[in-house]
């Protein structure tokens, strides 16, 4: 049977050492934090032994916390949670039997982690990875159960999403993943009609529908608000509304520290963020320039091998770029000292995903508001600028090639036809030719890539990628290519690979030493994955659902493909988390945070650039010819996305681009209309009076109610008569109002 291990600590003994003296002097530390680390965990009351690592110089100390222990912890939370004024539907009595069987594994896990990890002050034991007293210590992780994984996956590949089964996922991995995956299902849901919506227009309406926009806008807004209130409903069914509340303070956290200083960081922060936002988007104009124009325009030697420049580019330039600006974003938020670990994510998440939205779509806003209706201006000015330079430097090139001539005779002569012969040979001078190279489909082939084969490319590198970089690994530590595989067979701690093991010799022989070397490989193959991180799938999801509100007007087919990619998507997010990452912490929340807040700025700007595109780019005039667009009579290349043109006139460039700004200000102004309204709408609906709501305001009445009781307090108290109550005379005796009636009765 397999020792019940809670936690494993990853302890790092020795670092490369260059000298004799150096490997002593990192034994003698590693042995003084080690001892100290030890006595720590025991002195607190939990059970610890070490065992060696996969990597020389690790050590994987395993910890169980003993259910006396156990219990005084559930103890002192639920006692937290009641002061600080937590929802108490789960919680059976306060002053009752806490060693119950609902205590899930999440809840177990979370409140040893958190008991090890937490600061002293918070009553903890201090140990947190990073910090200057615990160097050594890498990290503080949870192992899989792989019997629960195996069922998961299994439900999940034969059968539809239920809410049972994300609650399921709640007792299992804690709050924050189950409101990823309840936010995942039910924005999948919430994709069938814009699905439907756009497969109608696309197969059967007009492009850049002004209807289709409108009831996408709505839609959005109705998604972001409903959502708002599920996520309500959701911590109130589990008990975590207001968990902020007890939430344990990081281990980094300068105490005595004012709000007001903490508030200046953040804004000394917002210039920096500034400053990389322009940088990267000049870095990416210029590649839209160099790939939408300048590629198209070299005909020199290697054009035919141009098309992989703007993707190189992009890879050798981009991915550096935002490395070396999240470094940046790292140190301010930790520069912000934040006290709870909440505020710290929600703060570095902004930082972060800002840049990242920004390559997003950035591309397409460029496409759709500068290539389409000025491609053709911008094109002739990149091609005038070329041949300038190009001038320039074949007037500096002869200058050499006449002195060269006045020193060798005719070989100048034979220089100045081959310079001339090349430069005119490097671009393309013909204007008509050049402006035939703009593409007018380039917005629907980028919605594609967008959201087709970046999908495609992205479910590889989270499901297959992982496989083949540990078939890497695998076969330069020697256990042989199978090795990279034995992992995802992993069941009840055996392994299915023929892989080299790691065997110690004072590892305990027999049928008890068996099942602990099987464990231990377990366990080391665990150590050795990746954390996970909740940030990158809820920016996969953001930032698709921006793509469907801010630019699927342009190919409406977009919601379709999101709504396919996501079916998938719950199932390898599951695989992903039970084969190639570690199990992630459980921890405790009440809402997906600085995301909410990022798709309400998006059903925003949604309304501003639909707004936009639907009046720059919708049929708005038929004749015998066909449909044409508010810019065709200016840009008769954007003709072939739309229709033929017309004779018509139409609008100078000023007027459009002061029309399309009125049009957007008064949509922002439309947003907040529309989003209040529908806010309010779905609060009564969704929230009000449902069944979440009934049974914490009923949990709370008992509990109050019980609490008065304890303190001799009823409902009804018995309470002697006095000689007031009891005075049958005076005034109060004499009573004309049945005297009053009759008369009036006698009188009709």
């Amino acid at each position: 049977m397999q020792p019940q291990v809670d936690l494993v600590v990853v302890f790092r003994t020795a670092t490369k050492s260059f000298s004799k003296q150096q490997l002593r002097d990192e034994a003698e530390q590693a042995e003084l934090q080690y001892s100290k680390l030890v006595t720590a965990l025991k002195n607190g009351g939990l059970q610890a032994t070490a065992r060696r690592g996969d990597k020389q110089g690790h050590l994987l100390i395993l910890v169980r916390c003993p259910q006396s222990l156990l219990t005084r912890l559930v103890h002192r939370e639920r006692y937290s949670d009641f002061l600080s004024g937590l929802p108490l539907t789960n919680v059976r009595s306060i002053a009752g039997e806490l060693d119950s069987p609902d205590l899930c594994t999440a809840d177990r896990l979370r409140i040893v982690h958190a008991f090890i990890t937490s600061t002293i002050a918070d009553g903890g034991l201090g140990i947190m990875p990073g910090s200057t007293e615990w160097d050594r210590v890498e990290s503080v992780m949870v192992l899989h159960d792989h019997n629960f994984n195996e069922r998961w996956i299994r439900a999940w590949t034969t059968h539809q999403v239920g809410a049972v089964q994300l609650d399921k996922i709640r007792d299992q991995f804690g709050e924050a993943m189950a409101l990823y995956f309840n936010f995942l299902s039910t924005y999948s849901k919430f994709l069938i009609f814009p699905s439907a919506l756009g497969a109608a227009f696309y197969f059967l309406g007009t492009a850049y529908s002004p209807v289709y926009s409108i009831l996408l806008f709505l839609w959005s807004v109705i998604f972001v608000e409903y959502w708002r209130m599920r996520e309500r409903i959701l911590s109130v069914r589990w008990g975590t509304r207001g968990s902020f509340r007890v939430e344990k303070r990081r281990a980094q956290y300068q105490p005595g520290f004012p709000w007001w200083k903490r508030e200046l960081r953040m804004i000394a922060s917002v210039p920096v963020m500034i400053l990389f936002a322009v940088a990267l988007a000049v870095l990416l104009t210029a590649m839209f320039i160099f790939e939408a124009f300048i590629m198209h325009l070299y005909t020199g030697p290697g054009s035919q091998y141009m098309g992989f420049a703007p993707t190189i580019l992009f890879l050798a330039l981009v991915p550096r770029f935002l490395a070396y600006y999240q470094s940046y974003a790292k140190s301010f938020t930790a520069w912000e000292n934040h006290a709870h670990q909440s505020t710290y994510d929600a703060s570095l998440t902004i930082k972060t995903f800002s840049l990242a939205s920004i390559v997003a779509y950035l591309g397409l806003a460029l496409s759709a508001f500068i290539y389409i209706p000025l491609g053709d201006q911008v094109m002739q000015f990149v091609q005038v600028y070329l041949f300038k330079t190009q001038t320039l430097s074949l007037k500096a090139a002869h200058a050499g090639a006449t002195i060269v001539n006045e020193t060798l005779g005719s070989g100048g002569e034979k220089l100045k036809k081959t310079l001339n012969e090349t430069a005119s040979g490097l671009w393309m001078a013909d204007a008509s030719a050049a402006r035939q190279k703009l593409d007018p489909s380039r917005l629907q082939n980028q919605m594609y890539a967008y959201t087709v084969t970046n999908q495609i490319v992205g479910t590889f590198l989270e499901v297959g990628l992982p496989f083949i970089l540990r078939a890497v690994d695998s076969i330069k530590s020697g256990r042989g290519f199978s090795g990279a595989f034995v992992y995802a067979h992993l069941r009840n701690g055996s392994s299915s690979g023929k892989g080299k093991r790691v065997v110690f010799e004072d590892e305990t022989s027999g049928a008890d030493g068996k099942e602990e070397r099987e464990f231990l490989e377990q366990v080391r193959r665990e150590v050795a994955l990746p954390d996970y991180e909740l940030f990158d799938d809820y920016s996969e999801m953001v930032t698709q659902f921006g793509y469907i509100v801010l630019w699927s007007t342009i190919w409406p087919l977009a919601p379709v493909m999101a709504f396919l990619n996501n079916k998938l998507e719950l199932r390898s997010d599951a695989f992903k988390i039970t084969v190639h990452t570690r199990r992630p912490i459980p921890s405790r929340t009440d809402t997906i945070g600085p995301w909410l807040d990022m798709l309400t700025f998006i059903t925003w700007l949604g309304a501003l650039t639909n707004s936009a595109l639907v009046y720059l780019f919708r049929p708005c005039c038929e004749d015998h010819a066909g449909h044409t667009t508010t810019l065709v009579k200016d840009h008769p290349h954007t003709v072939a996305a739309i229709g033929s043109h017309t004779a018509h006139a139409r609008p100078t460039s000023g007027q459009l681009v002061v029309t399309a700004l009125l049009i957007a200000l008064g949509a922002s102004h439309g947003f907040i209309i529309v989003r209040a309204l529908i806010g309010h709408l779905v609060e009564m609906v969704v929230w009000k009076g449902s069944k979440e709501i009934e049974q914490a305001e009923t949990s709370a009445k008992e509990l109050k109610e019980g609490y008065l009781e304890s303190l001799g307090v009823k409902k009804d108290r018995e309470v002697e008569k006095t000689s007031e109550d009891v005075d049958g005379n005076g005034f109060w005796v004499k009573d004309e109002g049945l005297d009053e009636i009759r008369r009036v009765l006698k009188d009709a």
